[in-house]
């Protein structure tokens, strides 16, 4: 690391410092990072969840996952579902599927539906 670097990290805000790990650990994955992915593509992602609630919509009930990387969040949701077990908040976890763009009432980027896989608490290998 050099001085620069190590003076960067001892300037940044906690904040800073959680996304830069985070960036990191996705580059560790191979995954991408959200900040890049685009509407109608493919992408894996990988984070960790910030938020979960349970939206009630006219065409029945979902629950949405807010996924951060370090790059930035999107929205995991997951229609007709009131809940699945493992998906909350602090939790890691990989997630593949279609980038749809900020519509459906949606603010930002969304995977609707997502195949996901939950990481170990303290390391990066997938839970059983």
């Amino acid at each position: 690391m050099s001085l620069r670097d190590a003076w960067d990290r001892f300037t940044a805000s906690q904040a800073e410092l959680e996304a830069d790990d985070e960036q990191l650990e996705a580059r560790r994955r191979g995954t991408q990072p959200v900040g890049r992915c685009h509407a109608r593509s493919r992408a894996t992602v990988s984070g960790v969840i910030r938020a979960v609630t349970f939206a009630p919509a006219a065409a029945g009930p979902a629950l949405v996952a807010e996924l951060y990387d370090g790059s930035g969040s999107l929205d995991l949701v997951w229609l007709g579902r009131l809940e699945i077990p493992g998906i909350e908040p602090g939790r890691r976890l990989v997630a593949e599927g279609m980038i749809t763009s900020a519509d459906f009432g949606r603010t930002h980027a969304t995977m609707f539906n997502p195949e996901y896989r939950l990481l170990a608490p303290d390391s990066a290998e997938a839970t059983p």
